[in-house]
């Protein structure tokens, strides 16, 4: 989502972190154009005014000016208050022993019912007992999507029925946990198209009764500025205590994401990162700003790493990598989301990558397949695929013997590019920086990018 912002920021902060001193007309230029990009990506006009006015005095305030390495240290400010801006520490909402019940308020088609799903999920992975609370009487089968999702997860749900007073559901909840305890109760709550008076009064009513320990924003990143108004509505009138920004997935600008800690003051406790359940990720204003800035996020892609329950492949020399090895490290690293969004958590990648660089999750798909076709006795020894094989491999999975000639040709320059790796790493190999890394990678495989 912050992909056209973090160019242009990056694109920014280049030019000056290639300066070693700075003049102050120099710093004026690149804070005008830092303001211009935030307010292209549609980063709320007061947020983006005060976010320039920050790092410019931080600058005439410690003398960077005209000192040695001010580009450098530009850039580290502006990093600094990036993470200001999206609220400093990470927060998460508070969690009891027991008694915690939390609301789910937005606007209809914000992705609150599917976030109550995921968080369902994310929270019982940590050993909670979760309730779900189908309290949204509005919308045609809210209710019984909100049942689905309870079942793909795999906890109960209490489906609020249509006339039900907001005593009712108090007395029916607290008959409900009497007979089944449950330390989590998550109430998704109706949303309308906008904003009007019978429906907030319905939910402080609803919320007056429940008394719930958290009232959750669920947010969508598409809307824009828009985004602002209905948080700050929620906000005076059911007193909210945190957001999630839902379809950080998609193309929008970002602004709205940016903006919403420093006009709410209240944190982002997640971020809507897919439709899947586990779509769901902790909010780290750090990593974001990390992101966004071309350093990657090597944290968030050690979590994904653990969260997918990678195994640690068996150590081989380079030239034993067969095709065995390349199909588990394949389904294993799809294991952690798709393989794009996996390479610009590598810090630099984002801007290595050319532009329009995109992975076809479609073909790891078919190598898969193929690879899949083979025995066991190939995949080990490639080098006994003759003609006759390779027919049978391309009919069994669907390909061409062209195909399977590419896969091979593509395993063969992986086992030369770990072999030259390995040579470096080794007892007097040169390394990163030494003059160690090859000139010429080998090509990628055809199809494999787009």
């Amino acid at each position: 989502m912050f992909e056209a912002l973090g160019n242009k920021l990056q694109d920014i902060l280049d030019r000056v972190g290639r300066e070693s001193k700075l003049t102050d007309t120099q710093v004026k230029a690149a804070m005008r154009e830092i303001r211009m990009a935030l307010l292209e990506a549609d980063v709320n006009f007061t947020v983006a005014k005060d976010f320039v006015a920050r790092v410019s005095e931080k600058a005439v305030g410690q003398d960077v000016l005209g000192s040695l390495n001010a580009g450098q240290t530009i850039v580290k400010m502006v990093h600094d208050e990036l993470i200001e801006t999206l609220g400093g520490q990470a927060a998460q909402p508070t969690l009891k022993t027991e008694g915690n019940v939390w609301f789910m308020v937005g606007l209809q088609g914000a992705g609150k019912t599917t976030s109550t799903g995921k968080l369902a999920a994310h929270y019982k992975a940590k050993g909670r007992r979760v309730l779900l609370v189908a309290a949204d009487t509005q919308r045609p089968a809210a209710r019984d999507q909100l049942e689905v999702l309870a079942k793909q997860v795999g906890v109960p749900v209490l489906k609020v029925a249509d006339g039900e007073t907001p005593q009712q559901t108090r007395a029916r909840l607290d008959a409900h946990l009497k007979e089944d305890f449950r330390d989590l109760v998550i109430v998704d709550t109706a949303g309308r198209l906008q904003i009007d008076a019978a429906l907030m009064d319905q939910l402080a009513d609803l919320q007056s009764q429940l008394q719930p320990s958290e009232t959750l924003l669920v947010v969508d990143a598409m809307t824009g500025q828009e985004a602002l108004n209905v948080a700050q509505t929620f906000d005076a009138r059911v007193n909210l205590s945190g957001l999630i920004i839902t379809k950080m997935d998609g193309d929008a600008r970002g602004g709205a994401a940016l903006s919403a800690r420093s006009v709410t003051g209240k944190p982002i406790y997640f971020s809507g990162t897919s439709e899947k359940l586990t779509g769901l990720e902790p909010f780290y204003p750090d990593r974001v700003a990390g992101r966004i800035l071309g350093m990657g996020d090597m944290l968030g892609l050690i979590e994904r790493a653990q969260q997918a329950d990678l195994k640690a492949m068996e150590v081989k020399k380079p030239g034993d990598f067969d095709l065995e090895d390349l199909l588990v490290q394949l389904r294993q690293i799809r294991k952690m989301g798709p393989l794009g969004d996996l390479l610009k958590l590598i810090p630099g990648m984002s801007r290595a990558l050319p532009e329009g660089f995109n992975v076809d999750e479609a073909q790891i798909q078919r190598i898969d397949a193929m690879i899949s076709s083979m025995t066991l006795k190939e995949r080990r020894n490639p080098k006994i695929i003759d003609g006759k094989r390779r027919k049978r491999i391309a009919a069994g999975s669907g390909h061409t013997v062209q195909d399977i000639n590419r896969i091979l040709k593509m395993h063969e320059q992986m086992k030369d590019m770990m072999k030259m790796l390995g040579r470096m790493s080794g007892p007097g190999g040169k390394g990163p920086g030494r003059g160690g890394f090859p000139q010429k990678m080998p090509p990628m495989p055809r199809n494999l990018k787009r």
